[in-house]
């Protein structure tokens, strides 16, 4: 069997920043080894294979890692619906509009918008709401990252999970410094794990072009260090929106990631409270086309 591919690059306008993300966009026939294979194969940290719908929405996509599927993520939703789009896969269908992707972790609906200047912004509602998980040590967490339980910052929280349909330690830093400086460290990883925690994220305030700068670790999962992580900024949004005393308000922030490892990334954050609950979370950013083939199962 022959199957059509496309990568991009996603949170970015230009080719060889941002995210890396393979496409299939006729996936049916392969099963869940192939795909694995094929996500391997590729080694992005994400590869996605997109399937005729099953409850009536535009499509059904399933995500993999190098190593596992994952109920949803951030970037790969919004590079298939680039690329979908880009490429004719979704007909006639004119912008501005709204699709839906049936994914494991619930429907993910999807606007595509015109910018001034002519670019295309691709912006997904998370599939679920926010949940809060356990707080965990902050010695054990600094560890993990090659840095001191000093570098954390914990008056607002402690290191602490977040999930919006795929669960991150959410971990507060001092400052930039402290930021450029982290590094995983396996074993320590492997601490964590055995707590339930597999991925990092990473966050410091900012000022000037953006309002927070964010690195993504999950070694364990293939994934050394991930140059832009939607579904974990749309967690930290749902969880910045859930510190904030507020009662009802939308919030947005302009997020900075991959600047460490020379993949530069711009992700649009947003948040919605009312009567004190975060009741929807976003993320949104630009695509480019990189690169399409043929694969040859």
């Amino acid at each position: 069997m022959i199957y059509q591919f496309f990568t991009c690059d996603v949170f970015t306008k230009h080719a060889f920043r941002g995210n890396q993300l393979a496409v299939i966009p006729e996936a049916n026939g392969l099963n869940d080894e192939q795909m694995q294979q094929i996500a391997r194969e590729f080694n992005f940290s994400e590869t996605t294979f997109v399937f005729p719908p099953e409850h009536g929405q535009t499509n059904r996509v399933k995500i993999f890692t190098p190593t596992s599927e994952v109920p949803f993520a951030g970037h790969p939703n919004l590079g298939t619906a680039f690329t979908l789009y880009q490429n004719g896969y979704l007909g006639n269908m004119q912008i501005p509009l709204k699709i839906t992707f049936e994914e494991v972790a619930g429907l993910v609906p999807i606007s595509i918008t015109q910018e001034e200047g002519g670019h295309l912004l691709f912006e997904l509602q998370a599939p679920k709401s926010l949940i809060l998980g356990a707080e965990i040590d902050a010695e054990t967490v600094s560890r993990a990252l090659c840095l001191t339980a000093l570098d954390i910052e914990t008056r607002r929280h402690g290191p602490r999970l977040a999930s919006v349909g795929l669960p991150f330690l959410m971990v507060e830093l001092k400052d930039r410094e402290q930021l450029e400086r982290a590094r995983p460290n396996l074993e320590a990883f492997q601490e964590l794990q055995a707590q339930g925690v597999c991925m990092l994220h990473l966050y410091v305030w900012s000022e000037g072009e953006f309002d927070l700068r964010t690195r993504m670790f999950a070694p364990l999962d293939g994934v050394p260090e991930d140059p832009a992580t939607g579904s974990a900024n749309c967690a930290l949004a749902g969880l910045l929106a859930y510190l904030d005393e507020s009662i009802d308000r939308d919030y947005e922030w302009r997020v900075a990631q991959g600047f460490e490892m020379g993949r530069p990334s711009n992700l649009r954050a947003r948040a919605r409270k009312q009567n004190g609950m975060v009741g929807a979370t976003w993320i949104g950013g630009n695509c480019v086309q990189v690169a399409e083939g043929k694969l040859y199962i």
